[in-house]
């Protein structure tokens, strides 16, 4: 959780400086200083305030920060100075918590510092993206455009998550429901039906044999290896994801699953494109930008594809040379950006292939559900209707018995 410090240090000509700054540790406080020319001498935490009971500290989501863009640039543009605006919105937030993140920023400010200097101390909040478009804006005097169109950005990048997590939603309810439903008849009704078997002495047919197994198993011992088993698994593979080589080699292998590979790989072709033609479009120059996207875009293998783009861009190469010789952008893609590049419109080229995608995404999405939810029926209904039956088969032996005398 982000806890705010008070630091005290040096800038490189040897001046005395202090400040306060959010963070999660001491060593991001470090390099956010660093990073502004500061060697800190002193940092430590700040006591945590007393609140009431029931009082929580307020999580900032991705509306609120859209919603602060929007009116901080409303603001600018109607010719109110940035202190005051700053001001009025952390009084007027309806986060408090972001409210006192904006009155950080505001006394920041205040001092000399730049906007986008100001919000730099805060990164879990104002990621890199959206300093350094900032800072664009203050340097070619064009703030207010620039928070326009980083308001327009995050909402879109919103879109294209909640997206992604609807598409997984459906799925993930029907197989929760499954797993529940057939636990309470495996280790609740089975052993009801088994015990009537047992007393009809008779010999049960295989079905009904493998589902009465399957239930003291799980009522057992056996249950309990399954979920530490379920659990284990969780946490050794976010221990494995955790570690460089873990992490592309799972971010690999989902790019290579069939549908989902798909679907993902949209997603980021979209960010990318996305991210760099407001990037571009901003006057953030070209290298910083690929920067940015390769750390925001969420995929290892993703990242290690921009970080080699922007050394071939270095070396003098255009973007679409490099990225045509990778597995995630299509050819389709390398190309229009070709075409913006040697018409000298690389921004809008790369907004419309976002807006291509973010299409494409939707349709991904869609055939994603389509093709889950039959086979997660399918599965469903084999599975409860195998227990049905097997439970049926003894009641229907008896009847013929019964029948027959």
């Amino acid at each position: 959780m982000p806890t705010t410090f008070k630091w005290t240090g040096k800038t490189l000509r040897g001046e005395q400086k202090s400040g306060e700054i959010t963070a999660n540790t001491k060593d991001e406080v470090i390099s956010a200083l660093r990073m502004q020319g500061i060697l800190p001498t002193v940092i430590t935490e700040t006591a945590p305030s007393r609140k009431l009971f029931g009082q929580k500290k307020q999580k900032i989501t991705d509306k609120d920060i859209v919603v602060f863009t929007r009116q901080f640039a409303t603001m600018f543009m109607a010719g109110i100075p940035i202190v005051q605006g700053l001001d009025i919105m952390s009084k007027q937030s309806e986060n408090k918590t972001l409210g006192a993140v904006i009155a950080q920023i505001k006394a920041d400010v205040e001092t000399g510092t730049t906007l986008a200097d100001a919000l730099k101390k805060h990164p879990k909040i104002f990621d890199d993206l959206y300093v350094n478009l900032v800072a664009a804006g203050e340097a070619g005097g064009v703030l207010d455009a620039v928070l326009m169109r980083l308001a327009g950005y995050i909402e879109k990048a919103m879109k294209l998550k909640k997206k992604v997590k609807g598409a997984m939603i459906y799925p993930a309810i029907v197989i929760s429901v499954a797993v529940l439903v057939i636990a309470i008849i495996m280790i609740w009704v089975i052993p009801i039906f088994s015990k009537i078997f047992t007393e009809m002495g008779a010999k049960l047919p295989a079905p009904t044999r493998s589902v009465i197994w399957l239930s003291n198993f799980l009522g057992g011992v056996g249950g309990l290896v399954i979920l530490i088993g379920i659990v284990a698994t969780i946490f050794g593979i976010k221990k494995y994801r955790g570690t460089e080589t873990g992490r592309k080699n799972t971010d690999r292998f989902l790019l290579k699953m069939p549908v989902v590979g798909d679907l993902l790989r949209k997603v980021a072709v979209a960010r990318f494109t996305r991210t760099l033609g407001t990037l571009i479009s901003s006057g953030v120059p070209i290298l910083d930008g690929l920067d940015i996207c390769a750390r925001s875009s969420g995929n290892k293998v993703v990242e290690e594809v921009v970080f080699e783009v922007k050394k071939e861009v270095a070396s003098g190469k255009t973007v679409a040379e490099p990225l045509s010789k990778s597995e995630v952008f299509p050819p389709m893609v390398t190309q229009m950006i070709n075409v913006g590049e040697s018409t000298g419109a690389l921004d809008q080229m790369l907004i419309k292939i976002a807006d291509f995608y973010d299409d494409e995404v939707d349709n991904a999405v869609a055939n994603l559900t389509t093709m889950l939810e039959p086979m997660l029926m399918v599965f469903l209904g084999t599975t409860i209707g195998y227990i049905v039956v097997a439970l049926y088969l003894p009641i229907f032996k008896m009847g013929e018995v019964v029948g027959g005398k």
